[in-house]
């Protein structure tokens, strides 16, 4: 095994749960703007369609930009060459660019960890736990990075304890980092609370959080949204819980399912997509429906001002 760094606790899913952090609090203040907006148009590129469909030119073209922003210091892109590094980039003979490094990876975690990165304290738990990288296996302490990570505000690392909770019978551990990871718009944790107060009937709550998991661009909440409103998934729920659903005006709506099914598919090319404005062109029932011009409509404006993390 190995020792435990300076700063790191061991795991003990009966210890007092992590302080519910903000990952963005341990993050520069600001960005170099022109760095950023390079380092931006490279990752919307990637982001613009699923990775295959790239041509070797476009990733010739987004590797060089990532890692040119990366060396000149965005943390953004240093994160996203960390994976490309890991995975590799252009799944292809025709546009493959870059063979995995993954000891390249680590090296960018073992930078973002230094700089107090809760992003890198998950990754490099991840590594402790899956070894690679030149990280050798060592539960123990993938199980502290989690942790730390937990505790600087790591949504992932938040949602990695809260299973580890739910496992070891502690569910108000476990809904205590489900919902710090969801105050900070994590998509995933608003699918999971979505999931669970459906399951336990509540079904109108249930609309709400899978609302915000799409506005959070999380495509299995705009899956379950196009289900609930699909005609032949409402006819064959139990008559109880269409009875309900009618009382909650949660009733068939083709239009709503469809317009979820579009979502779904936009979010499954680009997950970085955020729809803050979603409930103005797609407000949840008893609103009427707004004429529909399509996902754009929804997404949330560039920021104005200096850009930050």
């Amino acid at each position: 095994m190995h020792t435990l760094p300076s700063g790191l606790e061991v795991f003990d899913v009966a210890d007092p749960i992590p302080s519910c952090s903000r990952w963005r609090d341990h993050m520069p203040a600001h960005r170099d703007p022109d760095v950023y907006q390079l380092y931006m148009r490279a990752r919307k590129l990637w982001r613009s369609k699923i990775e295959w469909q790239l041509t070797r030119q476009e990733a010739l073209d987004i590797l060089h930009d990532v890692e040119l922003t990366a060396q000149r210091g965005d943390w953004g892109a240093r994160a996203l060459m960390a994976e490309f590094y890991r995975e590799g980039l252009g799944p292809l003979d025709s546009n493959h660019v870059l063979d995995p490094m993954p000891e390249k990876s680590i090296e960018i975690v073992r930078m973002a960890i230094a700089a107090g990165q809760a992003w890198g304290f998950y990754d490099l738990g991840v590594a402790y736990e899956h070894e690679y990288g030149g990280i050798e296996y060592d539960n123990e302490l993938a199980w502290a990075y989690y942790r730390k990570a937990a505790e600087l505000g790591s949504p992932d690392a938040q949602m990695t304890l809260a299973s580890a909770y739910k496992e070891g019978s502690r569910s108000d551990a476990a809904d205590a980092m489900i919902m710090c990871a969801y105050k900070q718009g994590h998509g995933p944790a608003a699918y999971q609370l979505g999931i669970r107060a459906e399951n336990h009937k509540r079904f109108l709550v249930a609309v709400s959080f899978y609302q915000d998991g799409v506005k959070f661009g999380h495509k299995e909440s705009a899956d379950s949204l196009m289900l609930i409103f699909d005609n032949k998934v409402w006819n064959r729920q139990p008559k109880a819980d269409q009875d309900e659903y009618r009382r909650l005006e949660l009733k068939p709506d083709a239009e709503r399912s469809r317009r979820y099914d579009q979502i779904g598919d936009a979010l499954a090319i680009n997950p970085d997509l955020r729809l803050s404005r979603l409930d103005k062109v797609l407000p949840l029932p008893p609103a009427e429906l707004p004429p529909w011009n399509g996902i754009e409509d929804a997404i949330e404006p560039e920021p104005s001002g200096p850009p930050r993390y």
